[in-house]
């Protein structure tokens, strides 16, 4: 079974002015795409073909560089698509904003967290919100195509939002403001979908 680019649930303008249509064009159906691609190629025949991209992932070789990079870019991607909307923005609520109360004070310290862990990343990267075991919250980042559900990258746990700060994620928009482009992310956030990947993850 060959892994699929996934669909949008929205078009790629919808989420101007924070991230430009452009950009989505060229990330989604470039830059996932070749991560799809060649994710397939890189199992094709293997004993991980057939296997879901989490368990890909959380039993991988770090050594297997093709998968590690192509398996991650598969699935990173594949999370900040479904995080982001439209109608995002605001601020979470229900169970989840009462867990980021927990695990970090409140909802701007949270912001400002997980802002610093994505804008002082060196070179490419994530940031992420992970549910640690017992339920507790946390950010980190990783480098590249690198994410929490590998194990031996520094940054563990069940991932619940993922933000992208590879140059292409925003160079056309904000050249070298990643600060801009991340506070623009905020706006575009769907704290429903995250609001789910919490419960699953709890």
């Amino acid at each position: 079974m060959s892994f699929e680019l996934p669909a949008l649930n929205y078009s790629y303008d919808s989420l101007e002015p924070h991230i430009d249509a452009k950009t989505m064009e060229i990330h989604h159906g470039k830059h996932h795409a070749g991560y799809t691609n060649n994710l397939n190629n890189a199992i094709k025949d293997s004993e991980l073909e057939g296997k879901s991209i989490k368990d890909i992932l959380s039993g991988l070789d770090l050594n297997n560089s093709a998968v590690r990079n192509n398996g991650g870019g598969f699935y990173n991607h594949s999370l900040f698509w479904s995080v982001m909307s439209s109608d995002g923005g605001g601020t979470p609520s229900g169970d989840l904003a009462k867990a980021i109360d927990e695990s970090f004070g409140s909802f701007e310290e949270f912001k400002v967290a997980f802002s610093k862990a994505g804008a002082t990343r060196f070179g490419s990267g994530w940031a992420w919100l992970c549910v640690q075991p017992g339920g507790k919250l946390g950010v980190c980042s990783t480098a590249n195509q690198d994410n929490p559900l590998m194990k031996g990258v520094g940054c563990g746990g069940t991932p619940v939002l993922g933000l992208d700060v590879w140059e292409h994620a925003y160079y056309l928009n904000y050249q070298n403001r990643r600060p801009d482009y991340i506070a623009g992310f905020f706006n575009v956030i769907d704290w429903n979908v995250v609001s789910e990947n919490f419960a699953k993850a709890s």
